[in-house]
């Protein structure tokens, strides 16, 4: 089961950095993304979505991929495989681009939409869709951008053993120690 989290960032490219460092990540196999998405706030209050899984292009090459092996096959029983091919692949494309933008996985677009709302102005935020990971050694990469947990759909215990380890990131300390009181 995926676990969804969402970090909020001061910087508005802050969410965009910390993305590409995830999945420079998972190219090591220490993190598992199943989808992701960044949210920026600017000065002027004008929100910018970006997500990271493009469904109509990856509609549209599969599409294109599946349509020119089934033309060329059936260009076969007409010999002219390479007629059915390009037909086949543009036909494909097409298809395979109408129900990538139709489709919808991974993060709900609502959500983000509505929680991108609620970030201030010349920040950004981060939701990321988790299937696994290696906290140990992806938290300490993601530290040094101070993110906030804003929601996570972790157990309750999860979540602040996340925001606790966090917290003293920000503060400074290291991992096992206690802050001073």
């Amino acid at each position: 089961m995926s676990n969804l989290v969402v970090f909020g960032f001061d910087g508005v490219h802050s969410a965009d950095e910390v993305l590409n460092k995830l999945r420079s990540l998972q190219k090591g196999h220490l993190i598992d993304l199943e989808d992701a998405c960044v949210v920026e706030r600017e000065a002027d209050g004008k929100v910018h979505i970006k997500q990271a899984v493009n469904l109509v292009a990856l509609g549209a090459a599969q599409g294109g991929t599946m349509g020119a092996l089934w033309g060329g096959l059936v260009g076969l029983l007409f010999l002219n495989p390479l007629a059915g091919m390009a037909l086949g692949a543009v036909a494909g494309a097409g298809a395979g681009a109408i129900s990538g933008s139709l489709a919808d996985y991974g993060i709900d677009d609502d959500f983000v939409k509505n929680l991108g709302d609620t970030i201030p102005a010349n920040s950004s935020a981060l939701f990321v869709l988790i299937k696994s990971v290696t906290e140990d050694k992806v938290l300490p990469e993601i530290e040094p951008y101070n993110p906030r947990v804003l929601k996570t759909s972790l157990s309750n215990e999860a979540e602040a053993k996340l925001k606790e380890v966090l917290a003293k990131a920000a503060a400074g300390l290291p991992a096992g120690a206690a802050p001073a009181a």
